[in-house]
């Protein structure tokens, strides 16, 4: 096995030999120049060998192998009118599976007539997915469980079409419960074949994949932290108990202390529902995301909040070891999480500027994968722990590591965050009560109506809804749920409860009732008041004299008498 430095010389996408059509897409994506990643190993797989990727989240590990792919496709269909998959590329979840495939939709903008794509990740019945695969796309993205439930149906063959084998985050492979499925898909390779595998750490597993997939191969290993450098990525921590985390929350969106889309992590399932309910009281909108949820809300959670309509994501990343535990109590008190499902890592969250943890992350490589869906690329971003006295140890754990990592000695990497709990003291009733009506109940019934708007909008059940319309008036009428009420005044912050220091900000007029309709109101107002004067039932002679008569009464000399004045005047 080769061990590869990074002292060639760097080059840009148009000196690799790359087609003219993959040149347009990538500038149309943005691209201006390759990553670190993606400048060593693309020459490296248009030569054929195989390749274990090993670069930190965020860092265009998915670039690294797409275009090389691209590019051999569109080579072996030129020399040869081939059919078949050509290329399998296997992701851990189908979160990543879904990132991959749109990446990769990107790259075939100028070739999506010679080179198709498909996703079959998707937990549909794997009949629903065979007419897509009926004329054998070049590119298939799955999992390695679909993968092999399609194998096995005979949906598409892999022997003798396919030129290359990737496992993207293969880490997480074992971890996620596919070792069987990996064993499994390798019967139906063919005996020739590249394979690349990419990831963000070297475990165990990896190694064991490496000698099953890889043979006589690159390892690249570029010299980076796994984690961006601190000039990039800010580490901030903050002393706090779960209540004081709370307040604390509530000021950093409702005061606007924080700018930017935001990530908050929490360890429990049950959490990303109680702080969701907890914020809301406030009118901060929040969406939710974790591994108990269906494949489609996930989905549907991610692409709202990619779009902009949430700023504010909620989500959980259990540890993976809980996704297969043997432990029967947790078995029995847990709904069954989906063992395809990844939060942490391998999930397209764009643009994020801040990850918050909210309760501090159980391991080393579960922050690092925290703070990895900030701080991608180029851009900057800002990482905020909010730490309990329980937890402190695990922040001396992170922060030796990260120290180590990125070569820091004599340094704290995390730095105080700069809050005043003081200035928030007129806060603390209000959050105290709205933390307080979340109860195990709210969130309870919560959960089952969202699991009843699920059974709802369930195309597997329309059907039978159908043929049994009495269970499905039964779901309708059933009781309704626990809905948490608080005055609608809290959602406001009047000014004597902003911080001194914020009151002149300007974004925090909108927690402010307004003493005056705005011009777009106001010139409505008077739009409406002309076209009432101009409309002659308002404006007839009759109306003008007792006018007249009214302004002669109340503006009259100072030595008469209003009572003096005739009875039909004073009636009117």
């Amino acid at each position: 096995m080769a061990e590869k430095n990074n002292d060639d010389a760097a080059k840009h996408f148009h000196e690799m030999g790359l087609d003219d059509r993959i040149l347009k897409a990538i500038a149309k994506v943005g691209w201006i120049e390759p990553t670190a990643i993606q400048e060593k190993a693309i020459p490296l797989i248009l030569e054929g060998k195989d390749v274990l990727v090993k670069a930190r989240t965020g860092s265009g590990k998915t670039g690294a192998f797409a275009v090389p792919i691209i590019q051999k496709i569109l080579s072996i269909k030129q020399e040869s009118n081939v059919s078949g998959v050509l290329a399998l590329i296997l992701a851990p979840s189908k979160e990543l599976s879904r990132q991959i495939f749109n990446n990769i939709q990107q790259l075939l903008i100028k070739c999506s007539q010679v080179i198709k794509v498909v996703d079959i990740s998707p937990q549909v019945e794997v009949g629903t997915q065979r007419a897509v695969l009926k004329n054998p796309p070049e590119i298939v993205v799955s999992t390695p469980g679909r993968a092999v439930l399609h194998l096995k149906a005979g949906n598409f063959c892999l022997d003798p079409s396919l030129q290359i084998l990737v496992i993207d985050e293969a880490d997480l492979v074992f971890s996620f419960g596919h070792e069987e499925d990996i064993k499994e898909v390798m019967r139906y390779l063919p005996r020739v074949y590249q394979a690349i595998l990419a990831s963000a750490t070297l475990t165990e597993e990896v190694s064991t994949l490496k000698g099953l997939l890889l043979h006589n191969c690159v390892s690249l290993k570029l010299q980076e932290p796994g984690v961006a450098p601190i000039t990039q990525l800010f580490h901030y921590k903050y002393f706090a108990e779960e209540k004081e985390k709370a307040l604390i929350l509530y000021a950093l969106f409702k005061l606007g202390l924080v700018k930017g889309r935001s990530i908050v992590f929490v360890n429990t399932v049950n959490k990303c529902y109680k702080l969701k309910l907890f914020l809301e009281q406030f009118e901060i909108s929040t969406c939710i995301l974790n591994s108990e949820l269906p494949a489609v809300s996930r989905i549907h959670a991610l692409s709202q909040f990619n779009d902009g309509k949430y700023s504010i994501i909620i989500t959980s990343d259990e540890t993976e070891n809980e996704n297969n535990t043997n432990d029967k109590k947790t078995k029995d008190n847990h709904p069954t999480k989906d063992k395809e499902s990844g939060i942490s890592r391998g999930i397209d969250f764009r643009d994020v500027s801040n990850v918050i943890n909210f309760d501090f992350p159980k391991s080393v490589n579960s922050y690092i994968h925290r703070v990895g869906r900030t701080a991608r690329g180029t851009t900057k971003g800002t990482a905020v722990s909010l730490v309990s006295v329980k937890e402190k140890e695990l922040l001396d754990e992170v922060d030796s590591f990260l120290a180590e990592r990125l070569s820091i000695r004599g340094q704290n990497i995390f730095r105080d965050f700069q809050f005043n709990m003081k200035e928030v003291e007129g806060l603390q009733y209000r959050v105290k009560e709205a933390w307080k009506v979340v109860t195990g109940l709210a969130i309870k019934e919560t959960r089952l109506a969202e699991i009843r708007r699920e059974l709802f909008n369930s195309k597997k059940l329309k059907h039978y809804f159908k043929d049994n319309p009495r269970d499905w008036e039964t779901l309708r009428h059933d009781k309704a749920t626990h809905v948490i009420k608080l005055a609608s005044h809290v959602a406001n912050v009047p000014d004597y409860l902003i911080p001194t220091s914020l009151r002149s900000d300007p974004s925090l007029i909108r927690n402010r009732k307004r003493s005056k309709p705005p011009p777009k109101a106001a010139g409505m107002v008077q739009n409406k008041y002309k076209a009432k004067m101009e409309n002659p039932l308002v404006n007839l002679d009759i109306f003008e004299k007792n006018n007249e008569e009214m302004e002669e009464i109340t503006s009259g000399s100072k030595n008469k008498d209003f009572k003096s004045y005739p009875k039909r005047k004073r009636k009117y």
